[in-house]
């Protein structure tokens, strides 16, 4: 990976480099190879990191054997609602019995491991029937002490299967035989619907067990969310013996094409990335009309840091447009338009000059380090 970037012709590239980095560790000038516990992922929605996840964990897969405990959305698709549509009263979570992931459920009693773990974040509580594979949620009980079920909120329900993800994780790790098989964890965005107060919970505590493997069970962790990204980075970073590598996952639609960029030493910002990434995309003249929706996010984000009420506030004012207005018009219609990252289209000739200048001023206005813009003059515009 010479400066800290690496070029792949696809997903499964990525994923068997990834396996590389965590059994080999990475090479050191007239050192042993250093050992490598955890992977951590930047990337944009759309980049693929789902997709990524699953060749990962069909890298691992052999017929029957396979090596990788994964949370992504597929995990969540395990649980799925019976609303009791005949007499609208009974609505329970049913679990896919045919998974691996549910292997000795009941004889490892998951309510006594997934409840200690609910309770950090929720208020509900909740019963497993065995029998039927369901699980019934509630709060209160009535005159007789039964529970009152309740079908909980899509963030409840999301909560609640991190819970329960987190409590075979802790198997896993703790070498019980039903999981032994496990030798990598994967977590893929395990944030959904949640505030920033339980992002930085749910980050901590990932963080938290997996320290505990102390490398026994290596993982991977991808995320699109910086504040996510940072406070797992802060929880897992040793900077003795650095067994944490963060990368900025980016991909070439048009060529297919994947580059994993080493972040660091530091915290990874990703409005700098966003920025590198609309750069690079102006100097290969690639500018898709999903550029401008990234471009109104930088702006958004800078004006809320530099307590300006709207994004208008940072795109440079012209003597013939003082305020801003046909600049800020643009980015509110071009932003808002049916785009697609799966299926991105070319700006027109004119919309790129708009971007190029948007971009280009409001570089020059707030400065970066001009070593991550080595095209741009002075590090402005």
């Amino acid at each position: 990976m010479s400066n800290g970037l690496a070029n792949f012709a696809g997903l499964n590239e990525v994923a068997t480099h990834l396996r590389d980095v965590l059994v080999s560790g990475l090479p050191q000038r007239n050192k042993p190879n250093r050992l490598i516990h955890y992977v951590l992922l930047f990337a944009h929605n759309g980049t693929g990191k789902t997709r990524l996840s699953m060749a990962f964990k069909d890298l691992g897969k052999n017929d029957e054997v396979r090596d990788t405990l994964y949370f992504n959305a597929f995990t969540e698709d395990l649980f799925n609602w019976d609303n009791d549509l005949e007499n609208d009263a009974r609505r329970v979570l049913c679990l896919n019995r045919d998974s691996r992931f549910f292997g000795g459920l009941q004889e490892l009693e998951m309510e006594n491991r997934i409840g200690p773990l609910l309770a950090r974040y929720a208020d509900f509580n909740f019963f497993i029937d065995y029998a039927e594979w369901e699980i019934t949620f509630f709060r209160d009980r009535d005159e007789n002490g039964d529970p009152l079920p309740i079908k909980v909120s899509r963030g409840e329900e999301n909560i609640f299967v991190w819970c329960f993800f987190l409590a075979v994780a802790q198997l896993a790790i703790d070498g019980q035989e039903t999981y032994a098989w496990v030798k990598y964890i994967y977590v893929d965005d395990p944030i959904s619907s949640l505030d920033d107060n339980n992002v930085i919970a749910v980050a901590a505590h990932l963080a938290h067990l997996l320290k505990d493997s102390n490398g026994k069970i290596k993982a991977v962790i991808s995320s699109h969310h910086a504040l996510f990204f940072n406070v797992v980075w802060n929880a897992l970073n040793d900077r003795k013996g650095n067994p944490l590598q963060p990368f900025f996952l980016n991909s070439d639609k048009g060529a297919g094409s994947y580059t994993l960029r080493y972040t660091g030493d530091t915290p990874f910002f990703h409005h700098v990335a966003l920025l590198k990434q609309l750069h690079e995309a102006v100097e290969a003249d690639r500018l898709y009309t999903y550029h401008f929706n990234i471009l109104r996010s930088i702006l958004e984000k800078t004006a809320t840091f530099h307590g300006y009420p709207n994004f208008s506030a940072c795109i440079k004012q012209d003597k013939d447009d003082e305020d801003g207005i046909l600049h800020a018009r643009l980015i509110n219609v071009l932003s808002h338009g049916n785009y697609s990252l799966f299926e991105p289209r070319e700006m027109l000739e004119e919309n790129k000059e708009y971007f190029k200048k948007i971009l280009n001023d409001f570089m020059a206005n707030y400065r970066f380090n001009p070593e991550l813009f080595p095209d741009i003059e002075g590090g402005g515009a």
